[in-house]
């Protein structure tokens, strides 16, 4: 694997150079939240910031370097409360739907999160308070590495889910909840053999969207917590 940018050492810009890294990441995430992915380019980048491109690659000399940034930038945005003022499993609650919050407000990083490493300082950060909190719940050793990855997982595969299925409504052309609408009635016509899961539809037809997401993600939340509960009661 190439060199990190994060363990590079930063090329100085020239003297006359006003344009900024910070300036750079801002402008792409904007970009990246309005266009997606498709919509990034260095080329463009330097066009949006009335700059050319040969100042950009002082700040950043890759696309990979703008992602490794960016990723980075979204860490910064994660909430990891302190275990002594809001105890534990409280505190893993909150980390857990604010991170789910900030993979919904940014739908793009699904697709980069799991291709390229997360190891800058925000990303340290987040690591080194999670591991806090779960310590406080009383695992230690490899436990608190596997508790505080059991909860990330799963929120990162639940918000996941959420993004691809907003998407797929997106090119489809419909809101959420037309093509949930026209699902369940497709769902319900081929479940005529299967009671239990025409009761599940049926349901389910009858509940707003983004508000089932929620509950959703909030029982799973719940339950992997329970779990992780009764595993220090062992």
């Amino acid at each position: 694997m190439k060199e990190s940018i994060w363990t590079r050492q930063r090329a100085a810009a020239p003297a006359r150079e006003a344009l900024s890294r910070e300036q750079i990441v801002q402008t792409a995430m904007a970009t990246l939240d309005a266009e997606g992915l498709a919509g990034l380019s260095i080329r463009k980048l330097a066009a949006k910031l009335g700059a050319g491109a040969t100042s950009l690659y002082w700040h950043v000399p890759t696309k990979d370097d703008l992602i490794d940034l960016l990723i980075d930038e979204i860490w910064s945005e994660v909430d990891v409360p302190d275990p002594e003022l809001v105890g534990w499993r409280n505190g893993a609650l909150l980390l857990g739907h604010s991170l789910r919050a900030t993979v919904l407000r940014h739908p793009w990083l699904p697709e980069i999160m799991y291709v390229r490493p997360s190891i800058g300082p925000n990303a340290m950060t987040l690591g080194s308070r999670g591991l806090v909190l779960f310590g406080a719940a009383g695992f230690s050793g490899p436990d608190v590495d596997f508790a505080m990855g059991s909860v990330m997982s799963y929120v990162l595969g639940t918000a996941s889910s959420e993004v691809a299925t907003r998407e797929m409504a997106r090119r489809a052309g419909q809101s959420l909840e037309q093509m949930s609408g026209d699902l369940l009635q497709q769902a319900e016509v081929l479940s005529t053999d299967l009671p239990g899961m025409q009761e599940s539809v049926r349901r389910r037809a009858d509940q707003d969207v983004n508000a089932l997401f929620t509950e959703s993600f909030a029982f799973g939340l719940d339950a992997l917590l329970d779990g992780l509960e009764a595993r220090l009661r062992k």
